[in-house]
């Protein structure tokens, strides 16, 4: 079993819009929030990753990786520099449960951790997605505060460097 990450292109546009339409990606980002696929996967902007992770050549799943510092919505408001911010999600019911989110999640941690100045890695899990909560925190992240993103109550957690090569060194 190998996964692998990829950039996600305008190739993809079919099965991203697809995966929006499940039930389980739909609870992940309950805000209506409109991704805008056609537009977004055929920009490059300096600050964001968009990846598809792949089993074995087979698309499961799709991450984003944005500096919140300079990211232009400004979504995560005053925030420190050298950070990153992900969004997951496994595309099929059929790959839940599976361990196959764990190393998505270690791949993408390596991946943003990779870069010196990186220092911290936030993710913003629903306040109601308790599985969710025990899932970061078994990866390390902490429970930094309660958050409003738009309408939406949200647990904010953040994944230290320092933890990181304690926990994986």
């Amino acid at each position: 079993m190998t996964i692998k990450l990829r950039q996600a292109t305008i190739s993809d546009l079919e099965l991203l819009k697809y995966w929006d339409t499940k039930q389980h990606v739909i609870d992940c980002d309950p805000d209506d929030y409109e991704w805008d696929w056609e537009n977004e996967l055929q920009r490059d902007p300096e600050w964001r990753e968009q990846l598809i992770a792949e089993l074995d050549a087979r698309p499961i799943g799709f991450i984003q990786i944005i500096d919140p510092y300079i990211e232009e919505t400004h979504y995560w408001g005053k925030v420190q520099q050298n950070k990153r911010a992900l969004d997951i999600w496994i595309g099929e019911e059929k790959d839940l449960n599976k361990g196959l989110g764990t190393i998505m999640m270690q791949l993408t941690i390596e991946r943003c951790f990779k870069e010196p100045n990186v220092d911290g890695i936030l993710i913003d899990p629903l306040k109601t997605n308790t599985k969710a909560h025990r899932f970061y925190k078994r990866l390390g992240f902490e429970f930094i505060q309660e958050k409003d993103f738009n309408g939406t109550a949200c647990f904010v957690f953040e994944l230290k460097k320092a933890t990181y090569k304690n926990l994986y060194n």
